[in-house]
């Protein structure tokens, strides 16, 4: 698994932050390694600059899986680990083409929805351009993909914008030691909403019909 923050496991000290890779790495039988490397803050360009991606991928196997879930920071431009459309695509190839070349299995997921409804309790597509550029890249490559940007707005809608904050960090003041001042985090997952979210990867794979599901725990 490579990824970012929404993806990652979590130190003690951001508990209950919890990214979707650590309750899903249950989902499956006890012969199945799941190492997820995703981190936080990190895009398809900082990820490859920071050295993390060669040596994943010169352990690669045949009969591996690459889950590859990269955006929230690619997209927003302020940040200084962004990447233009061009970059993110080009980036999102080489893992692909270079995942490939190990005989191993790629894997694209767009990313979760943010949770953000306007006025009217509509929710807003934060994601829309960068899902779209990673939807291209799928077609492209001819890989596996996974809307994860789709499905979770779909279950945000569903929930609406007072019962799906139970999925994301919403803490008063003084109600964890780890946030002393409260939180309003619409991005990242507590436990409940990781386990949610690692649950529609896992619906997702056995739509994919990918043979990885024979080993999903029924």
């Amino acid at each position: 698994m490579i990824g970012d923050s929404t993806m990652s496991e979590k130190e003690v000290r951001a508990y209950p932050e919890t990214g979707w890779g650590t309750p899903f790495a249950h989902y499956f039988e006890s012969d199945v390694v799941v190492e997820n490397h995703a981190r936080n803050g990190r895009s398809t360009r900082t990820f490859l600059e920071e050295g993390r991606w060669d040596p994943i991928k010169e352990n690669l196997n045949e009969g591996d899986y690459v889950f590859i879930q990269f955006g929230h920071n690619d997209e927003v431009q302020s940040k200084p680990q962004s990447t233009t459309k061009e970059e993110y695509q080009t980036n999102l190839v080489k893992y692909v083409t270079e995942t490939l070349a190990r005989n191993a299995q790629p894997v694209l997921l767009t990313p979760i929805a943010r949770r953000h409804f306007d006025q009217n309790g509509d929710l807003v597509d934060t994601h829309e351009l960068y899902s779209e550029l990673m939807r291209e890249v799928a077609q492209s490559e001819n890989v596996p993909l996974i809307d994860m940007d789709r499905k979770s707005q779909e279950l945000l809608k569903s929930l609406g914008p007072e019962k799906s904050r139970f999925f994301y960090n919403h803490l008063e003041p003084g109600q964890n030691p780890n946030y002393p001042n409260g939180l309003e985090d619409d991005t990242h997952f507590n436990e409940l909403g990781a386990r949610k979210m690692a649950e529609l990867v896992i619906e997702s794979i056995r739509e994919l019909n990918l043979d990885l599901k024979q080993k999903i725990v029924q």
